[in-house]
């Protein structure tokens, strides 16, 4: 301990012990923040206040003596445990500012704005449960007016998911100088995921191709959430086939391809498993309400329709979500 802080509790001690005064407890108490601050240890305090109490009482009771000296030996053990708890913040805050760095690393994994096309209305929203995602989409240009739209949800959080993210875009990102299909697209994200992902790990991933000069959209799937198919013309929905397997599991997969055809005002609404398996009144959500809530905003346009839609989900969860959501809407409006 700082001489000077040894002194000035040497020196309030004697105050106190002269004149007990209730001004002498608040200066204490201010100067265990000091100690706090400083880091000073609870066994160095007690040590300071028996060697300033033997000094201030030459003539100090034997007994009392070992009563002080017993309470030093608690706080010894005390004090381990004390230093062990600061070292346990110190790399939990250590943590916590990489994770805050990996989060914010993970946001520019994601698209800055949804792309444009012709004759369609796109809006997307994906929100983590805790500080970091294991949901992600992504947009790739296959030009002549065909967009890529994939949709993934990484079984794990935190870090691990964030790694396979970057795989995922990398992976992605390369995409717009080929013509390959949903089917093969999945095919070699699965060989790529397979190789480089431990066991334990897996993904579950939907891709399409929108094709707005046919307003066609053909879709593989790798054991993702189906999606929905909203007929404007029948008011009715439809929802997509899931047959392939998960990212990850084994190597040579084959993802058969689907083809959907949308009429004026009609939508096709994709979202991760954050979404169906949210509970109310402790059930999970059924399929018929997540289609009534999007019913009730498919009017709107297709990024307020996904924020509106999320929003009343989290109303009737009570405010609480158990994990990541995306939804993401492709709308035809010419």
């Amino acid at each position: 301990m700082d001489i000077h802080l040894k002194k000035l509790y040497e020196k309030l001690l004697a105050s106190y012990m002269t004149e007990p005064k209730e001004d002498h407890l608040y200066s204490a108490q201010q100067l265990s923040k000091w100690f706090i601050e400083k880091r000073v240890s609870p066994e160095e305090v007690i040590n300071v206040h028996i060697g300033s109490v033997k000094r201030l009482v030459p003539e100090l009771p034997r007994e009392v003596k070992a009563t002080l000296e017993m309470l030093l030996e608690v706080m010894v053990g005390y004090g381990v445990a004390y230093q062990e708890r600061e070292q346990l913040m110190s790399r939990q805050r250590e943590l916590e500012d990489e994770i805050e760095v990996a989060a914010g690393l993970q946001q520019t994994l994601l698209p800055e704005a949804t792309p444009s096309l012709p004759g369609v209305d796109i809006g997307v929203i994906s929100v983590a449960s805790k500080q970091m995602s294991g949901d992600y989409y992504n947009f790739v240009d296959h030009g002549m007016q065909q967009l890529g739209v994939g949709i993934a949800d990484i079984v794990g959080k935190g870090i691990p998911a964030a790694l396979c993210m970057s795989m995922i875009k990398y992976t992605m990102d390369r995409l717009d100088a080929k013509s390959l299909s949903p089917g093969e697209i999945l095919r070699d994200l699965n060989t790529i995921v397979e190789r480089n992902v431990l066991p334990s790990m897996f993904i579950t991933m939907i891709y399409g191709v929108y094709d707005s000069l046919n307003h066609q959209f053909r879709y593989a799937t790798a054991g993702h959430e189906p999606g929905l198919i909203y007929s404007a013309r029948e008011d009715c929905f439809t929802s997509l086939e899931t047959k392939g397997m998960v990212l990850g599991v084994l190597r040579d997969n084959e993802y058969p391809e689907y083809v959907a055809d949308l009429e004026p005002n009609d939508a096709i609404i994709l979202f991760t498993d954050g979404v169906t398996e949210a509970r109310v009144d402790g059930k999970f959500i059924e399929r018929e309400t997540i289609k009534s809530m999007i019913r009730d905003h498919i009017h709107l346009p297709a990024q307020q329709a996904v924020e509106a839609i999320h929003q009343k989900l989290y109303e009737m969860t009570n405010y609480i979500m158990r994990d990541d959501q995306t939804i993401l809407m492709i709308k035809r409006v010419g």
